[in-house]
């Protein structure tokens, strides 16, 4: 009888959690792990941010966290792969917002839906670009080295992330305000094309911050101008491209995703365990340190941004005229 009697509140009390959307506790605390994947390599901005939450995470959600890297595609091919994951709880992404709003006006067989194919979890960062010169570019403001890319058309070339990427479509619409058709080199990730730029082998790079504030503070870069509305708290020295004269303005996210189908309370415990983290002063300092805002919002919000990035760039993808090869 007392043995019925204690399944039998159990039970109640596991209910009324439901009734309640509180998570299940002890889902969070099977000591299973939960892999991040990020579409792209280490050392990059991606990469940095979901490692700095995943050592977080783990003491919330009481269970191993690991970030998996599977790059290629700029990011496209691990949303795919993401897309085919079972709904458990084990698996989620944290992806640039380019993926999701840019890529599917330039893919007719993209292999995903931003909106179908998967449940958003949690936006964690917010951010704008920096345009970067290397030591291929000669000195100045942005104006000088377009004025040089004018004149040395064979030169004039910019790199970014990968393609498809907001980067990418920023360096378009710069060239387009300027008059100065730069041609775009796309590379699997930030890292490996902020290493080209301090090479030399490209001039001028748009990406997040974070791929060259670094070298920026120790002279071995320029970041001339940033892409927001206001200049970025990380570089209060560095102009937005609106007070040089180039009226244009872009900005992204990251956040986290499952698969369509993962169970709401799992993806709203997951949300909860970024929130913590990026409430972490600790770990906010680190983030913005590399030019990037933390900024959570919750499933709902996360999925509205979504869509609303879909509805802000369709226009300028299309009629930028860039077509994959």
């Amino acid at each position: 009888m007392q043995r019925r009697h204690f399944h039998a509140l159990a039970g109640a009390a596991l209910l009324t959690a439901a009734q309640l959307g509180l998570p299940n506790l002890a889902h969070a605390q099977d000591g299973g792990t939960l892999r991040v994947w990020v579409g792209f390599p280490p050392g990059g901005s991606v990469d940095t941010v979901a490692r700095i939450v995943a050592e977080k995470m783990k003491d919330t959600l009481k269970q191993n966290v690991i970030v998996e890297n599977k790059p290629g595609a700029g990011g496209r091919l691990a949303l795919g792969e993401l897309r085919r994951a079972a709904p458990d709880g084990n698996t989620i992404i944290l992806a640039p917002s380019g993926a999701l709003v840019i890529s599917p006006y330039l893919y007719s067989n993209l292999g995903y839906d931003p909106i179908k194919d998967f449940t958003p979890i949690a936006r964690a960062t917010v951010f704008d670009f920096a345009v970067t010169a290397g030591p291929g570019a000669p000195q100045g403001n942005l104006k000088a080295v377009l004025d040089w890319m004018k004149a040395n058309p064979t030169k004039a070339s910019y790199g970014t992330s990968g393609a498809g990427t907001v980067p990418h479509f920023a360096g378009l619409l710069i060239g387009q305000a300027t008059g100065v058709p730069m041609t775009h080199v796309a590379y699997r990730g930030g890292a490996p094309a902020a290493q080209d730029l301090l090479g030399g082998q490209i001039p001028l790079m748009v990406d997040t911050a974070s791929e060259t504030i670094e070298h920026h503070r120790a002279g071995r870069l320029r970041i001339l101008a940033v892409t927001g509305e206001q200049r970025s708290a990380a570089l209060p020295d560095v102009p937005t491209l609106k007070e040089q004269g180039i009226n244009m303005a872009a900005d992204a996210f990251f956040a986290y995703f499952g698969p369509a189908g993962l169970n709401p309370q799992t993806a709203e415990r997951i949300s909860q365990a970024v929130a913590q983290a990026l409430a972490d002063p600790g770990i906010q300092e680190k983030i913005r340190g590399y030019g990037l805002v933390p900024s959570h919002a919750g499933p709902a919000a996360t999925g509205a941004m979504v869509a609303e990035h879909l509805k802000r760039w369709e226009a300028p993808v299309k009629a930028s005229g860039f077509k994959p090869e």
